[in-house]
């Protein structure tokens, strides 16, 4: 018996090692946009946001960035996030190499549902979005996470603990923070100098950088300018703030959502 087994796993063996892998399909980039539908973000402003990046992948100037790569085509998935576990795919991962695939991609985004929800958890979406490069049938030469958000991380594990983690593996995170001074509806406190903490806090990897939108209706230019560099793989330029250079203005503590929530359940505790 023992002689039987030795013999079939010298048999069997062989066959499995042969079986090929899946495909995976080589793109110059594969890319995650994570978008934040939190609550401070209203549902006018969260349709101007999906407009812009509608907008910004059916541009020329983008699509002329994917078409000039080296292979010509990059992978794209985009995500929507709030916190308390608010994590959407609305688009999963699909090729894009021309205007075509673009509007596709980009015409799945605009007929999706509209969902915002409570809190604010950068550190879960980017937690959420690590898993998903695994498996997705591409293989990029590069592996970004693109955030963009109107405030700082407020649940879920601090901020700077996933990006360090999504940095181990290889993956790159870059910016998009929205300045936005219109009152939180729910009297949640603004967090000024969103952009230092965006610079300081959230991206990171090789070629990180961030692009600041002045409002939600500037979202369209930023989020194009920022695709073009993203797509094009340009990594002359550092990751610089908007304000004043660090060694003045160092920016909001990593956690200033935590405290700021924190005193904001407090406060309501209070009346």
């Amino acid at each position: 018996m023992r002689r039987f087994v030795r013999l079939f796993l010298l048999c069997w063996v062989p066959v499995v090692l042969s079986v090929p892998a899946a495909a995976q399909t080589a793109v110059d980039l594969e890319l995650i946009l994570a978008v934040d539908v939190s609550g401070s973000i209203d549902r006018e402003e969260a349709a101007l946001q999906r407009e812009g990046y509608v907008k910004a992948l059916t541009d020329a100037a983008v699509i002329d960035a994917v078409t000039s790569g080296q292979l010509g085509r990059i992978a794209l998935a985009y995500v929507e996030w709030a916190g308390l576990d608010y994590y959407r795919i609305i688009v999963d991962w699909q090729q894009i190499s021309d205007t075509a695939s673009a509007r596709k991609f980009a015409e799945q985004i605009l007929m999706a549902p509209l969902f915002t929800a409570q809190r604010t958890s950068i550190s879960g979406a980017i937690e959420y979005s690590i898993p998903m490069f695994i498996g997705n049938g591409f293989e990029g030469a590069r592996r970004v996470i693109d955030i963009s958000g109107d405030g700082p991380n407020n649940y879920g594990s601090l901020v700077t603990v996933a990006r360090d983690q999504a940095i181990a593996m290889g993956i790159t995170i870059n910016g998009l923070p929205i300045v936005n001074d219109r009152p939180n509806p729910w009297g949640f406190p603004t967090t000024p100098d969103l952009d230092l903490y965006y610079a300081n806090c959230v991206i990171g990897g090789p070629g990180a950088f961030l692009v600041v939108a002045e409002s939600f209706r500037h979202f369209a230019g930023a989020i194009r300018s920022k695709l073009v560099r993203e797509i094009a793989g340009d990594q002359t330029e550092p990751a610089e703030p908007r304000l004043l250079p660090v060694a003045f203005n160092p920016g909001p503590p990593c956690d200033v959502g935590e405290r700021q929530w924190h005193n904001f359940m407090e406060t309501r505790t209070q009346f």
